[in-house]
């Protein structure tokens, strides 16, 4: 069983999140919380394999809890998918830095929240064109990109990254490039290291701040 938190400071939202994750066989809703500091303790209490939490909430907003959550350093290190409105918030370039597993808009369904809560769960991240490449356009890169240059990764890396971006899955980016979907995992593996990130987001995020997606 999934094992799920949902944060939100709206009652109506935690309800309907907590409806859709208990109608899953394989999902169990462990906690909700209606602000960052209630999500930390209740985290820390139950230890659930995912969070899902609402970016502006009083207390402590849900960056501040995402960072305290998804750190690597803490006992029980969380995957985090952010909830949010599609209103160019620019909190958005602080989550994929702090290692959110993904993405959603509080309007996008259940088939959605169900398969970013999957992904997180077994380690990977959603990233749906429709939403966080959405969202990723919209961020303002720095002048000068941080982290590793450009020419780290081999071209055939490169063209893992640029899919991945695009909100491509492993099977799609397998099919696109030629190659199998375990030749994809190893590709990932190999990206991440170089460019030491935590996950797809994060490699999401490193393309687009450096303009390799138009």
């Amino acid at each position: 069983m999934i094992r799920v938190m949902v944060a939100d400071d709206q009652a109506m939202v935690r309800t309907g999140f907590g409806m859709i994750i208990g109608a899953q066989p394989d999902m169990e809703l462990v906690g909700e919380a209606g602000d960052g500091v209630e999500a930390v303790e209740i985290a820390r209490r139950t230890r659930p394999d995912v969070a899902l939490l609402d970016i502006r909430m009083p207390r402590m907003d849900g960056l501040a809890a995402l960072k305290l959550l998804a750190d690597p350093a803490a006992p029980h290190p969380v995957r985090v998918v952010v909830v949010t409105t599609f209103d160019l918030d620019e909190y958005v370039h602080t989550a994929l830095r702090n290692g959110a597993c993904g993405f959603l808009l509080k309007d996008s369904g259940p088939a959605l929240l169900v398969e970013a809560v999957r992904a997180a769960a077994s380690g990977d991240a959603l990233i749906s064109p429709s939403i966080t490449v959405r969202l990723l356009q919209h961020l303002n890169p720095p002048p000068t990109p941080s982290g590793a240059p450009q020419n780290v990764l081999s071209p055939r890396e490169l063209d893992v990254v640029k899919l991945v971006a695009r909100g491509a899955t492993n099977a799609e980016i397998a099919g696109r490039l030629y190659i199998s979907v375990g030749t994809v995992k190893t590709h990932l593996g190999s990206i991440q290291a170089k460019l030491d990130v935590r996950n797809r987001v994060e490699v999401a995020a490193w393309a687009w701040e450096r303009h390799l997606i138009t």
